[in-house]
């Protein structure tokens, strides 16, 4: 078990070094556009519920579900989840390469800057591509955080419910930015 643990952070360590670029800082400033094919707001807590073919975009960030949860709190900072088949996120990094991923459940915390996935996760930046159950992603520093189903009981859509990982080399990921 310690075995498969600190192998696991070994490849998370090289995964996330051969990724060194940053989401784009003024998506943070950029106003929130949301639409889907239903949608209720409760204005006292600030939190807005939408069902349908929902589409969220702020700035370079975007989000695609079957139903998102939208909360902001007294400092304008978005917890956005979102539930789907697959729920799909994408943004703009400032290096001019994209990330994307997908997850049947998304998180997405504008204050921390942190994206969860959960069941059958995968985010992809260029040729570069981890799945896993369950992935924690910081838009900010590149971070991933990689976990298969024997640790997490969520479905990974890999074999054996193990974390996949696949690193392109530097001249690869240096064509594709």
């Amino acid at each position: 078990m310690l075995k498969q643990r600190i192998k696991w952070i070994i490849v998370a360590i090289l995964f996330s070094g051969s990724l060194n670029a940053y989401a784009l800082e003024s998506d943070r400033n950029q106003p929130i556009s949301i639409e889907a094919d239903q949608g209720s707001l409760d204005q006292k807590n600030q939190v807005t519920v939408f069902t349908g073919n929902v589409v969220i975009k702020q700035g370079s960030l975007n989000f695609r579900g079957n139903a998102v949860r939208v909360a902001q709190d007294s400092k304008g900072n978005q917890l956005i989840q979102g539930e789907g088949n697959p729920v799909h996120f994408g943004q703009q990094l400032e290096n001019k390469g994209y990330v994307e991923g997908s997850g049947n459940q998304v998180e997405y915390d504008s204050a921390t800057g942190l994206v969860k996935l959960f069941g059958n996760a995968m985010v992809k930046r260029g040729g570069d591509v981890a799945r896993g159950a369950a992935i924690t992603y910081n838009m900010r520093t590149e971070v991933y955080t990689v976990m298969g189903s024997k640790m997490t009981g969520i479905s990974s859509g890999t074999k054996n419910g193990r974390v996949s990982v696949i690193i392109q080399p530097n001249t690869v990921n240096k064509n594709k930015k």
